[in-house]
């Protein structure tokens, strides 16, 4: 009976399986073979060692540039999702007044997809007929050409992200505010503190392992950025939004360099790789279990 109950459980895990080979770790195998070589898919591979990586580091200039654009797109988006979505989870956990219409409204975005937002929004960012511009308009500012300014091309896409994300972030940060036990609460006011010394000294250190969740997630999922850019500037104006993973795309697919593509996407998975092992180990210092 055993012997029957686990060839049944492979069975039923056998199309997963397969899948998981044949769309992620082979791939993943090859690609990091592919890497050591120079292939243009019309010509056979030959084998080049180092050379991709040595080029990315010392030679390529454009590679230093996306890589910048990328970590600004990582701290500016990944840090206004994570305030935003944390700030909209406190005030809809305090207040009875139409929750459940406000949780809705604000995680829609999260549901739209990509593509789609992108799209409406590039539309919204037009400098002479867009929705954006019009309002600051109306408060006497006269708005950017916010994709075709390189100093505003990648706020936009920022701000853009933020509006399509921080719904997912607010849902998980509600999750952990209601899962703090109330007594806590209670014995803080009867010391005498505030909302504010309540949240800091109570609520925050209470839902740190969300909070330390929704960071790395966050900055995992903000690395791997390629939609919004691809849809609303296609890495421009002047490489200012070129990003790591439309590097890979524009090597790969456009110039036919699959090797390179492949070196790049290496660098990229250790750089999430090594940023999330120093987010590991720093949240011993602030993250509280139980």
């Amino acid at each position: 009976m055993a012997k029957r109950e686990t060839l049944a459980a492979y069975l039923f895990l056998l199309p997963n399986i397969i899948g998981f080979l044949t769309f992620t770790a082979i791939p993943v195998v090859v690609s990091f073979v592919l890497s050591f070589f120079h292939w243009e898919l019309i010509t056979p591979p030959k084998f080049a060692g180092t050379e991709n990586y040595e080029r990315l580091f010392t030679e390529d200039h454009v590679f230093r540039q996306v890589v910048r654009n990328t970590l600004i797109y990582v701290g500016g988006y990944g840090s206004l999702s994570i305030l935003i979505g944390l700030g909209m989870a406190v005030w809809l956990c305090s207040t009875r007044l139409l929750t459940g219409l406000f949780r809705t409204v604000f995680f829609l975005p999260v549901l739209v997809p990509t593509v789609a937002a992108a799209f409406v929004w590039k539309f919204m960012y037009q400098p002479d007929s867009g929705l954006v511009n019009s309002l600051l308009k109306v408060a006497a500012i006269e708005g950017p050409n916010w994709m075709g300014d390189p100093k505003f091309a990648m706020l936009g896409i920022i701000l853009m992200s933020v509006w399509k994300n921080f719904g997912y972030n607010m849902v998980i940060f509600i999750a952990a505010i209601k899962a703090v036990p109330s007594v806590l609460h209670e014995a803080a006011m009867i010391d005498g503190a505030n909302a504010i010394r309540r949240f800091f000294y109570v609520t925050l250190p209470m839902i740190t392992p969300a909070l330390f969740f929704v960071t790395v997630m966050t900055v995992i999922g903000s690395f791997q950025v390629f939609d919004q850019a691809f849809v609303m500037t296609k890495g421009g104006p002047a490489n200012a939004t070129n990003t790591i993973v439309m590097y890979i795309y524009h090597n790969g697919f456009e110039y036919f360099k699959m090797g390179y593509a492949s070196a790049v996407a290496w660098v990229l998975f250790g750089i999430i790789f090594i940023l999330t092992i120093i987010q590991a180990r720093l949240q011993k210092r602030w993250v509280h279990y139980g």
